[in-house]
């Protein structure tokens, strides 16, 4: 099997002349001062004990001493009063996201790294990871006592694997001591209970802190969907309104109808390639069962070898024709620069994909102000419609057994991944850590960045996220069955022979790893996964 290029976001930065992304800090600066208000003074609002200060509205990120927040700082300072915190915590982080940390957001605010500096004491050593190097670091410092690192961050996908080779700590103790409240009803996770298990948890247990949302999102050319001449061409053609597509139906019929190379036009780009495109096969095989088609049943044994497994591949090939004659090569920095040259109807990315090419700094792109986004399409069934999305390379920090004081470690990520704090620095447009929270929603930073007719989008459709694979083995699974659809996308096999070779691979990996660590696994996963319901009309 011909292995392709897996791009990193990283490499979008560096993309230049048709539809390049100017991802710069200087796209978005002074602008997100709220109009009419005075700099604020370099001092805390009453009662509040931490936060920035220096820029109009910095005390919406400020916190009291019974907060997640001030929690944290004010446990830092007790266990340095004992001489039990070390003078620095070093944090491994991908070398794209570490400006959110370092660089101060808006004009007269001091950076995160800094503002954690100044609070605690304890300097934070960022050490940057090239994309794509981060497990394999990680595990090289795990197997070789290396102790290289406090705090790994990876995708968060990978907690099944780290956890069991005993190199990241349980957080367990911490997190019932510290009390991050990540489940509270207005500022928390989406879904609460249900988002704290997707994003932190392995086996029932905590073992990571989300810093990271990216949940794959759609978006559209409104340019396009609202012409007037174009709405009456769909509706003479299909017999029914243009409309963003509520199923894959809509959506394959739409991208049909959109889907002009000879004019520089593909219907739709959600992903096709090695590594990124079988994120969009789950999409549409996760919605064929009410509320979720699982991947795993409750005894192991994988689902995928099916009508419904069928199905999804058969439509994942099909869905060729309408994407570009590249596809099966095409990462995300491709896909962005496509749309940012208008040269597709729709597409599904991470949530920042706005943020970038809709934007008046952003001179290389042909979209701004063209730009909605939808719901996932989905199927219906009996009166209900469901929609489903996946989480894909998120990033979540664990604390190393290594680390000579975890507890200090998971303090800075209590503080770091807080309502308020992660508010603030999501909005930084210096890195690509996207929004997840209630907080990040409402908040108007967030919303100036993801503009306002995106973050209600994001939301909802974190709502209806479904978790890939995250348990043991979950590279050995994700891998075969990659590279089977990739074989049904080269035409090499059929998408029946897609799903049948995908099942023996994996019955074989579930046997290797341990199949009552499995089903154990599978069966706490199941918490993670959605059930809210649309109505079917």
């Amino acid at each position: 099997m011909t292995a392709f290029k897996k791009h990193t976001r990283r490499d979008a930065l560096k993309l230049g002349g048709k539809g390049a992304l100017l991802c710069t800090s200087a796209m978005i600066g002074t602008q997100f001062i709220r109009p009419g208000r005075a700099l604020a003074a370099d001092a805390l609002a009453e009662g509040m004990i931490g936060g920035p200060t220096g820029f109009a509205g910095a005390e919406a990120y400020q916190y009291g001493p019974d907060s997640p927040e001030g929690r944290a700082v004010e446990a830092v300072k007790e266990l340095a009063g004992k001489g039990q915190a070390p003078s620095s915590i070093r944090l491994a982080l991908s070398e794209g996201s570490i400006g959110q940390l370092t660089k101060p957001f808006p004009d007269g605010a001091p950076s995160v790294k800094d503002l954690w500096e100044k609070e605690t004491g304890v300097k934070l050593d960022i050490i940057g990871i090239p994309e794509g190097q981060g497990f394999t670091k990680t595990i090289q410092d795990i197997s070789t006592g290396g102790g290289n690192y406090d705090i790994y961050s990876l995708d968060y996908n990978r907690l099944g694997d780290l956890a069991e080779t005993g190199g990241i700590v349980n957080l367990d103790e911490y997190v019932a001591k510290h009390r991050p409240e990540w489940d509270d009803p207005e500022t928390g996770y989406v879904g609460g209970s249900q988002g704290v298990s997707l994003l932190n948890e392995y086996r029932g247990s905590v073992y990571g802190v989300s810093l990271d949302g990216d949940f794959q999102t759609w978006v559209y050319r409104t340019d396009l969907f609202e012409d007037s001449a174009e709405k009456a061409a769909f509706r003479d053609q299909y017999g029914y309104e243009l409309q963003t597509p509520r199923t894959w139906k809509e959506l394959d019929e739409i991208a049909r109808f959109f889907h002009r190379p000879e004019e520089g036009l593909f219907g739709c780009t959600d992903l096709r390639n090695q590594g990124w495109g079988y994120t969009n096969w789950y999409q549409r095989y996760v919605s064929t069962g009410k509320p979720n088609r699982h991947l795993f049943g409750n005894d192991g044994q994988p689902l995928i070898n099916s009508e419904e497994g069928v199905l999804a591949t058969r439509e994942y090939v099909d869905s060729l024709d309408y994407h570009s004659p590249d596809a099966i090569s095409w990462g995300w920095p491709e896909q962005y620069g496509n749309m940012a040259a208008g040269g597709a109807a729709m597409t599904c990315a991470f949530s920042n994909l706005p943020k970038f090419l809709d934007n008046p700094g952003n001179e290389g792109s042909k979209i701004t102000g063209k730009l909605g986004s939808m719901l996932p399409p989905g199927r219906v069934h009996d009166d209900d419609l469901v929609r489903r999305s996946v989480l894909w390379f998120s990033l979540t920090a664990s604390v190393s057994t290594q680390a000579t004081h975890p507890e200090v470690a998971y303090l800075f990520l209590q503080w770091l991944g807080s309502s308020k704090i992660y508010s603030w620095m999501t909005a930084n447009p210096s890195g690509y850590f996207d929004p997840f929270q209630l907080a990040n929603f409402s908040d108007p930073l967030v919303a100036k960045t993801y503009h306002d007719y995106h973050v209600e989008v994001i939301k909802e459709t974190v709502r209806r996220i479904v978790p890939t694979i995250n348990y043991p083995g979950a590279t050995a699974l994700h891998n075969a069955l990659d590279e089977n659809l990739v074989a049904a996308l080269t035409g090499s096999i059929t998408p029946e022979m897609a799903m049948a070779n995908t099942e023996k691979q994996w019955n074989r990996i579930v046997r290797r790893t341990g199949e009552e660590k499995i089903v154990e696994a599978v069966r706490a996963n199941n918490a993670a996964w959605p059930t809210v319901l649309d109505p079917a009309v």
